[in-house]
């Protein structure tokens, strides 16, 4: 009923600004009417993917309409907002009761990923002001970005690398000059990570390693989400900006929370005779201070960028196991303290790459990463090599992707248990200049425990239809 209520709304909405530029428009000069006109763009995709082995089962289906509105208000002033109206997952019917819930049934949403106002030159011609839900992008690798921390990580789809929802701020940017400028972020409310759905629901889950004799039984948690006020909740960010030479370049800071949460707190209670038990957990979202610095620049045409992070912890990060209920005769609580990240000892995620279009055609992009967005700690970040080579044929109409994935390490000393290769080849063929169809295919291989070798059973065949206007 919500759904349908914001829905609704927002249809109220756009009539309502849609009325309101008519109303302007008519009494506005032809030039100006051209220039402030509401500009709506968007795109169709339709994304089916099936798994390759035995009965290839349908994992995924999404049907997602993206409108864009795009309006200059006066010419110090702009509006902006990205809306979702989606057709996501298959029918999970268990009960006959089901049939009766359209939502089961045929599940849709609706989402609003960006509501902005902009303003120019506000209170001084070199400043702009920028209200309302809107996706900050920082850095200069490519989707990979370890800078990228003022909106929440949107890991729904795990293989869309990158990918962020949109945060309700304040974003003021001073211009000293052409070259350079200042940065300044609030965010009031922290927004944690969403989680991969579907296949890859547990992909970002720890293993969990239980003393020997114990089995798991069932497992509940408790989010501990910080408290809405200023002090708990809210986000800063600072980021300088500038050109020198041809390398552009940019230093920043972040007072922000880790958007995946931490496993603080872990009791165990006994549910039989035989080594069974249940684990309540208790999980909290960590107070980081982020400084981080990028650059990028072309040389002889050879596209070169670099991007580092310093994640500081506000304070040491302690996992407590109580075992008080397995030992119920010990005259003390039985706990066991696990220190999961040290506030004095610092960790660097970075990632250097670079890319280059050939004169046949053709495009490689390569990059090398230092911890992947779930890595914390020095001791868990693993190294992650990313190649693509694609050429296009027949005045770019086709395009022929033979070799993209990446190669995985996530220990140097033990190499052939501890890796994972991931292969990603795709045919794209452009139907009409608005229209493109994708075919490709993952396969996920490796040893031991890590991110991608856990998938190695999901290899998929994935079909892709675009259309934009």
């Amino acid at each position: 009923m919500k759904r349908i209520y914001l829905f609704l709304t927002v249809i109220i909405f756009l009539s309502v600004a849609s009325s309101l530029i008519k109303a302007q428009d008519s009494i506005a000069t032809p030039q100006a009417q051209d220039e402030s006109k509401l500009k709506i763009s968007g795109e169709l995709l339709s994304d089916e993917r099936l798994l390759l082995k035995d009965k290839n089962n349908w994992v995924w289906n999404e049907n997602r309409l993206t409108l864009k509105f795009d309006k200059k208000i006066t010419d110090n002033s702009k509006f902006y907002s990205e809306v979702w109206l989606r057709n996501i997952g298959l029918p999970n019917l268990t009960t006959s009761s089901d049939l009766y819930n359209k939502g089961i049934i045929d599940p849709n949403n609706l989402e609003i990923r960006e509501a902005y106002i902009q303003l120019y030159g506000f209170l001084t011609k070199n400043l702009d002001l920028t209200i309302g839900r809107q996706r900050i992008a920082w850095g200069k690798a490519d989707k990979l970005n370890p800078t990228d921390n003022l909106n929440p990580l949107d890991l729904e789809d795990i293989l869309d690398f990158g990918r962020h929802r949109g945060s309700d701020a304040v974003n003021l940017n001073y211009y000293l000059n052409n070259n350079f400028s200042f940065q300044g972020i609030f965010i009031p409310f922290f927004q944690p990570a969403n989680m991969p759905v579907g296949i890859f629901a547990n992909a970002l889950n720890p293993t969990m390693e239980l003393p020997q004799g114990m089995v798991l039984k069932g497992y509940s948690d408790v989010l501990l989400m910080p408290k809405y006020n200023l002090g708990e909740s809210a986000i800063v960010g600072g980021k300088f900006k500038g050109i020198i030479k041809g390398v552009d370049f940019s230093l920043s800071y972040v007072w922000g929370r880790d958007g995946l949460p931490f496993d603080t707190r872990n009791t165990f209670i006994p549910v039989d005779t035989l080594g069974g038990i249940t684990i309540n957990s208790q999980l909290s979202f960590a107070r980081t201070h982020i400084i981080g610095a990028d650059m990028a620049t072309s040389i002889a045409g050879v596209g070169f960028w670099a991007e580092a992070a310093l994640f500081i912890p506000e304070k040491d990060i302690i996992m407590t196991n109580d075992l008080s209920a397995l030992y119920p005769l010990s005259p003390v609580p039985v706990t066991m303290d696990t220190k999961l990240l040290d506030k004095t000892k610092p960790y660097i995620k970075y990632v250097v790459g670079g890319d280059y279009n050939f004169s046949d055609g053709s495009y490689i992009n390569f990059q090398c990463l230092h911890g992947f967005i779930h890595e914390r700690g020095n001791d868990n970040l693993n190294d992650y090599f990313f190649l693509r080579y694609e050429k296009k044929f027949f005045n770019e109409k086709l395009k022929i992707t033979p070799v993209g994935g990446g190669f995985i390490v996530t220990d140097w000393k033990k190499l052939k248990d501890n890796y994972a290769i991931v292969y990603m080849p795709e045919v794209s063929y452009k139907a009409t200049d608005n229209t493109e169809i994708i075919l490709s295919t993952v396969v996920f291989d490796g040893k031991g425990d890590n991110l991608f070798a856990n998938l190695r059973d999901y290899n998929m065949f994935m079909f892709k239809i675009k259309y934009s206007f």
